[in-house]
């Protein structure tokens, strides 16, 4: 089985990437209704259309370019998008959007970032903006976990050892860890939105702005170990 393995949205509307130790589960849908389970939290984002997403928050409509964080269980229907689930983990409700015209971060050669949904705690799962310019030839690089996107606007190709894969508007793939790859463009740029099971930032228990900025007789809390108490 190839590494990086491209799908159009809705024509395969289940995806359990295989040798992934986070259990990811990717679930597109193209106007029909797709139930999303309990037992997880479902990070999605809108490509097409207007979506309704009804969950224990309230029912919303999300536009093209918007993005949610779900605790399931969860129902999604109208227009297009993806879910990607990452079982047995609890993250918070979350809206946004529609994504901006580039991102506000740097990323290698030329690209920009954004982080859509961030880590709650250190290490938890995030969902990012990668906004790749016309003319692009990406530095052919890896990743230590599996990586899901989806093309929301723009064309190029996915350049690896074993090929190279076309990429347009519509279409979601899975990345396999440690998949050596890089991303060119030509005339157009290319808008991914794409699902990381895990992070090396984000907030600790002792380092988070609550923390550092309360000062005890001077001194920030986070530096203080006697108020570090057990959530």
């Amino acid at each position: 089985m190839s590494p990086f393995r491209p799908y159009a949205l809705g024509a395969a509307p289940v995806v359990h990437p295989e040798q992934d130790p986070f259990n990811t589960v990717v679930r597109a849908w193209k106007a029909a209704p797709v139930a999303l389970p309990d037992g997880g939290t479902h990070m999605g984002f809108v490509a097409e259309g207007v979506a309704t997403l009804d969950c224990a928050s309230g029912v919303f409509d999300l536009r093209a370019g918007m993005y949610f964080s779900a605790p399931g269980p969860a129902t999604v229907r109208g227009g297009c998008g993806v879910a990607i689930e990452r079982p047995g983990w609890h993250g918070v409700f979350l809206l946004g959007g529609p994504i901006e015209g580039q991102g506000r971060l740097r990323y290698v050669d030329g690209c920009t970032d954004s982080l859509l949904i961030p880590p709650v705690i250190h290490g938890d799962p995030c969902l990012n903006y990668l906004h790749i310019p016309p003319g692009t030839r990406q530095s052919s690089h890896t990743h230590p976990s599996l990586r899901v996107g989806v093309i929301m606007a723009g064309h190029g190709r996915c350049v690896t050892p074993g090929g190279v894969i076309p990429l347009t508007s519509g279409t979601v793939f899975v990345l396999d860890a440690e998949t050596e790859h890089c991303f060119h463009t030509d005339e157009a740029a290319l808008v991914v939105i794409a699902y990381h099971p895990d992070s090396d930032c984000g907030p600790t228990h002792v380092d988070h702005p609550m923390m550092n900025r309360t000062f005890v007789n001077g001194v920030p809390a986070s530096l203080l170990p006697e108020l570090h108490s057990a959530p």
